[in-house]
C-alpha cells in the first residue's frame, strides 16, 4: 500500500455526478440500489439525487476496528425482511471502494441468491491491485467513477476532525 489519499465531499460529489450520468448513459435502468455500509450509505444516498432510486442497505465489515482485514467478510446487517423486493429488479450495489472485492463479491453472491432481473455495482474507487474476490458472471456491468493506486483511502465520513480532513484532502 502506498499512503493515504483524502476525499473532500466536494470531490465525492463530482465522481459520483459523473458516475451517475455513466451509469444514465450506458442504458441500464435499476430500480433499485443497495448500498454497502457503512462506506456506501453516503455514496448511495448522493447518488439518489442523480438516478432518484431508492435505497435498501446491508451491512458487511471486512475490517475490524484497527483497520486490519479479517479473513472473510461479516455480515451485519441484511435485508431479510425486504429480500422479495429484489426478485425481477435491476439492481444496483452501491460501495465507496472496490479493494480486495471480497465485499462485492461476497455481496454480489448473496443478492444474485434473490434472482433479480438484472444486477450490476458502483464504485467511486477501484483500486490497482491484484484482487481477492471475483464479480460473478450474473453481474452485467461494472461502473467505476475513478481507479487509484493501492493506497488507503481517507474518506470524509469518517474524519474525527472535518476541517483538518478537508484542509488535507485540497492540499492534494
Amino acid at each position: 500500500m502506498n499512503g493515504k489519499i483524502y476525499f473532500s465531499y466536494s470531490m465525492i460529489h463530482r465522481t459520483i455526478k459523473k458516475l451517475s450520468e455513466e451509469i444514465r448513459d450506458s442504458g441500464f435502468n435499476p430500480e433499485l440500489m443497495v448500498a454497502i455500509g457503512t462506506g456506501g450509505f453516503i455514496p448511495a444516498r448522493i447518488m439518489k439525487t442523480y438516478l432518484g432510486l431508492p435505497i435498501l442497505t446491508v451491512g458487511i465489515r471486512y475490517y475490524n476496528k484497527e483497520n486490519k482485514l479479517q479473513s472473510e467478510p461479516e455480515r451485519i446487517q441484511w435485508i431479510d425482511e425486504v429480500e422479495e423486493k429484489l426478485k425481477g429488479k435491476r439492481i444496483l450495489l452501491v460501495d465507496e471502494v472496490d479493494d480486495t472485492r471480497s465485499t462485492l463479491e461476497y455481496c454480489l453472491r448473496e443478492l444474485i441468491k434473490q434472482k433479480p432481473d438484472e444486477i450490476a455495482v458502483a464504485v467511486l474507487h477501484k483500486k490497482e491491485k491484484p484482487k481477492a474476490g471475483k464479480i460473478p458472471s450474473a453481474v452485467t456491468r461494472y461502473f467505476c467513477g475513478e481507479t487509484l493506486p493501492d493506497s488507503w483511502c481517507c474518506y470524509p465520513w469518517d474524519a474525527l476532525d472535518i476541517v483538518e480532513h478537508e484542509r488535507i484532502a485540497n492540499q492534494g
